[in-house]
């Protein structure tokens, strides 16, 4: 079983999320908080695989409680459940270590594959949170899109072949373990090419290759689940 966690101010989100999160039978939701404090207590007492965090919360918002959660108990992975309009935390959130990112007014399914993936080990951008995180590092003055796919493209081109296949593996949510069976190697080549494609890129984790790799417009989808 995947056991999550769900934090929202908002009953109804909390509700809502729990009842997509309940059609699938391999995934049990532990705990719900209504902030970002009660949010980390729950995660140190229940150690759920995944915390599912709204962004903006009374008290320590989403992205406090993702970092004090990755520090503190770093065997749960975090997705942030984000709103539009809520771009430079997305930025901030991806700095501080969120494995996920999932817009509220998504597909279900969505919410769905993206707990599954980070519970796996994966990074999980929603489509709709990657094209709009790459908009919006154009529209901040860190380069016109067309600039950043450009500089993206020249980034996984220093790439090994072998790393370039992993980063679009990665980049479409992809854990070690899938990309392994996908490329016929083991799981710890996977670390490897993984650890050293994240120190050629100059990020500082999975959630930020796969910004690079869509930019770059490399994307390998996620398999649909039988």
């Amino acid at each position: 079983m995947i056991r999550v966690l769900i934090a929202d101010d908002e009953p109804m989100i909390r509700a809502g999320v729990r009842a997509v999160l309940a059609t699938d039978p391999d995934i049990d939701v532990v705990a719900e908080a209504a902030d970002g404090r009660d949010a980390v207590e729950l995660v140190r007492r229940h150690r759920p695989a995944v915390a599912v965090l709204d962004i903006r919360m009374p008290g320590v918002n989403g992205i406090d409680a993702a970092a004090e959660i990755r520090a503190t108990v770093p065997d749960t992975s975090v997705i942030m459940l984000t709103t539009f309009g809520e771009d430079d935390y997305i930025l901030e959130a991806l700095g501080g270590g969120a494995a996920g990112f999932l817009i509220k007014s998504g597909e279900p399914e969505e919410l769905v594959a993206g707990v599954r993936a980070v519970a796996e080990g994966a990074a999980y951008l929603s489509p709709k949170v990657a094209a709009r995180v790459v908009a919006h590092l154009a529209a901040t003055g860190a380069g016109a899109l067309a600039g950043r796919r450009s500089a993206a493209r020249r980034r996984v081109a220093e790439l090994t072949a072998r790393e370039g296949e992993v980063l679009a593996l990665l980049g479409g949510g992809l854990s070690n373990g899938q990309i392994a069976r996908r490329l016929h190697v083991v799981e710890g080549t996977v670390k490897a090419h993984v650890s050293s494609i994240l120190a050629r890129l100059g990020v500082d984790n999975r959630a930020a290759a796969a910004v690079v790799a869509h930019e770059a417009g490399i994307i390998t989808p996620r398999p649909s689940p039988p």
